[in-house]
């Protein structure tokens, strides 16, 4: 009934002033009516309450008139100012110089100027907002205006242009009708969409022409018409490297406008010009290819790719002409490098994984060696050549040991002694982490009795636990373990001797638990312990905690030792300490199996010394090439009875045996002697003429390739330092 009454289509103003009206007659209604039941009060209030209805129906229908106007103000200013600038483009647009099209990122024509069709006028009336490219590029090859080169049809000619337009960047020459011509530029801006310049190249092209023509005779015309009508792009420079000649495909190969190519310009230009758009392949860089052209002497020829983008692929070959000058040609080789690619793409994706790992591992490696090479090469031969003087300097001292009468005299002499005694062991420590770090390490993994170890171990540190008053306690352990014997033995003796030296009281306990198929050999100590925040640096170089430990005492190298032992023989290492609870350090080896213990009685070497059996009448045949050496040897061995033969080649030694008649009973060769000589085969002349003689190879140089040799030789080693005890032992053993 309401909708009867009221028109919707009225304005807000007329609907109001019908509602009034009939607020109006229902208000005169009510008051005629008389009602017992109160029926037009009733009345009343429902026309008021449709009165309030009514005025915030329209207080809402204002508001919402009010906003709507204001939308369209905006939306008309809006459209004002995008027409405005849409107007202030073309105009900007049109004042340029040459043709531009610009198309979106889905290939839809948005705008263009008239000079973009000025070049085909037949193709003006298609060029309208929304075209598409693939439309335009079919009309532009059917259209009259366009000169194709002979065997080129206008389909070939399409399909090469959609190939040009997968490109980044192109630049290319389109021929027209009249011997005019136009430079095409097409570029790609950074949200995806396409811009084109046409440039008229017409004045430059017939200027070339004529340049070409006042400086070619008949010859060179023949010349240039054969290198306009290969597939090939073509440079000729000249000895200095300047530009003599060139073709059009050269142009197009390495988009570089006709402008861009005169006679004169320089190579140097020409590879900084296509170095932005082009990157060089094969093992080969710009600067490469410039140290080829300015090579004085005579060049060979050069041959590499060069790439833009994922669509192009050029292979260039370089050759000297007689004159010195060269040739470069280009061979658009896309299509063959897209089949290779289509034929290696499912191996590249394994075979990429494996180059990545592997220059990391590179990489890695040449830093290490680069890192190390110098400090390694430094130490071995600065501890190789310390060997010399101080095997001297040893011998000497235990040579006047016994003369000296005072026992003052020979406790100075003890403590000079232990002195070169820490040398030694410091030489060792820089040899052993040289050659750990060094990479080339080579171990000997066999079945190793860990008794045998251990009771070297233990005989060698138990005196130096009494002087400090610990007690040294090991647990026998009979079996077989794999490892390298010579490492193992360092390993645990660097952690013993640690133990031994930060422990001030109280004991030190070796011994070794089966877990599985493996044993954890263990050093546990008394000691102050180590913070977790220093358990990683204690296996550094060079780093000790407790730094009012003398030089002598070690130089922070043992723990660092045993940590790259551990790793190259890939045995686990593993510290448990803290502040306050001593320490353990444990070394997880292959277990092997069981052997029967040796039934020995064992203890702490008993104080006094060794009575030294007599060398009388004993002759040794000394070769060594270091005087100094060889004299204080020839001194001490001398001091001990013997008589010695001493010489420092093998021509002197046989020379002074064969005057005098003898046999050796004993021989000490160096290993390493003058003129290239090695020990070992000075020693199998000498058996050969003489018979068996008991001998040690004398050496500072403990490489694996030296064992090796000297094991197959059935010889063994006397180290460098010399120790004087164990070459007494060597020489009283000839008496059994």
């Amino acid at each position: 009934m309401s909708e009867a009454l009221i028109d919707r289509s009225d304005s807000p103003e007329r609907q109001n002033s019908k509602l009034l009206k009939i607020i109006e007659v229902l208000m005169r209604r009510v008051e005629q009516v008389t009602d017992d039941g109160g029926a037009a009060y009733a009345h009343f209030e429902r026309a008021v309450i449709l009165e309030d209805q009514i005025s915030e129906r329209t207080r809402d229908l204002e508001h919402a008139l009010d906003l709507l106007n204001d939308s369209n103000a905006q939306l008309a200013q809006a459209i004002r100012q995008a027409e405005r600038a849409r107007s202030d483009l073309a105009n900007a647009i049109e004042t340029i110089q040459e043709g531009f099209a610009l198309f979106d990122t889905d290939g839809r024509l948005v705008l263009n100027n008239s000079r973009f069709g000025m070049y085909m006028p037949d193709l003006v009336a298609e060029l309208r907002p929304g075209l598409e490219f693939a439309d335009y590029v079919r009309h532009a090859s059917q259209s009259r205006f366009l000169e194709l080169p002979d065997m080129q049809s206008r389909s070939d000619w399409a399909a090469r242009r959609m190939q040009l337009h997968q490109e980044k960047h192109v630049m290319f020459n389109l021929n027209l009708t009249g011997d005019c011509w136009v430079q095409v530029s097409e570029h790609r801006t950074r949200d995806g969409q396409t811009v084109i310049l046409q440039t008229d190249i017409t004045d430059i092209i017939r200027l070339e022409r004529r340049e070409r023509g006042k400086l070619l005779d008949d010859q060179a015309q023949l010349i240039r018409a054969t290198l306009e009508h290969i597939d090939q792009g073509v440079c000729i420079f000249d000895r200095g490297g300047q530009l003599r000649g060139w073709n059009q495909n050269a142009g197009s190969m390495l988009s570089i406008p006709l402008s861009g190519f005169r006679v004169g310009i320089a190579f140097d230009v020409i590879l900084r010009r296509i170095g932005s758009d082009f990157k060089i392949e094969g093992g080969l860089t710009a600067r490469d290819v410039a140290a080829w052209v300015a090579a004085q002497d005579r060049r060979a020829p050069l041959r590499f790719y060069m790439r833009s983008g994922t669509h192009k692929t050029l292979d260039v070959f370089a050759r000297q002409m007689p004159d010195r000058g060269f040739v470069i040609s280009f061979s658009d080789v896309t299509a063959e490098r897209a089949a290779a690619r289509a034929l290696a793409h499912a191996n590249e994706r394994l075979e990429q994984r494996v180059r990545d790992r592997t220059l990391e591992l590179e990489d890695a490696l040449a830093k290490a060696e680069r890192a190390n090479a110098s400090k390694s090469r430094f130490v071995a031969a600065a501890s190789h050549d310390l060997r010399q003087p101080l095997s001297a300097a040893r011998l000497y001292l235990a040579s006047i040991h016994e003369e000296l009468a005072s026992e003052d005299h020979r406790a100075l002499m003890d403590k000079a002694q232990r002195a070169l005694t820490s040398v030694e062991d410091i030489i060792d420590a820089l040899l052993d982490i040289s050659r750990l770090e060094s990479g080339h390490v080579e171990v000997d993994v066999t079945h190793v009795p860990l008794t045998r170890i251990l009771d070297q171990l233990f005989d060698e540190f138990a005196p130096v636990a009494a002087l400090k008053g610990l007690e040294l306690r090991y647990v026998p352990c009979a079996v077989m373990v794999e490892s390298d014997a010579s490492y193992l033995r360092r390993i645990l003796q660097n952690l013993i001797a640690n133990a031994i030296r930060y422990t001030p009281s109280g004991k030190v306990l070796v011994g070794a638990r089966r877990q599985g198929r493996n044993l954890r050999i263990e050093v546990r100590d008394t000691g102050p312990g180590i913070a977790p925040a220093d358990q990683d640096r204690i296996f550094q170089e060079f780093h000790r905690l407790d730094a009012h430990v003398s030089a002598a005492e070690g130089m922070g190298l043992g723990l660092a030792i045993v940590d790259r032992a551990c790793a190259l023989l890939g045995h686990p290492l593993e510290l448990r300490s803290d502040l306050g609870c001593g320490a353990c350090f444990s070394v997880t080896v292959p277990w092997v199996y069981p052997v029967k213990p040796a039934q020995e009685a064992r203890g702490i070497p008993q104080a006094g010394g060794v009575t030294r059996a007599s060398l009388d009448g004993r002759i040794v045949l000394l070769i060594e090439n270091d005087s100094g050496l060889r004299e204080a040897m020839t001194l001490l061995l001398r001091g001990w009875g013997a008589d010695v033969v001493d010489a420092a080649n093998l021509s002197e030694a046989l020379s002074q045996l064969a005057d005098l008649g003898l046999n050796p009973d004993a021989m000490l060769v160096d290993y390493e002697l003058d003129e290239d000589a090695r020990g070992p085969e000075v020693v199998v002349q000498i058996i050969a003429r003489h018979g068996p003689i008991p001998t040690r190879i004398i050496t500072g140089h403990l490489s694996a390739d030296v064992r090796v040799q000297c094991r197959a030789a059935g010889l063994e080693l006397l180290p460098k330092p010399i120790d004087p005890a164990q070459l007494e032992a060597f020489l009283t053993a000839l008496e059994r």
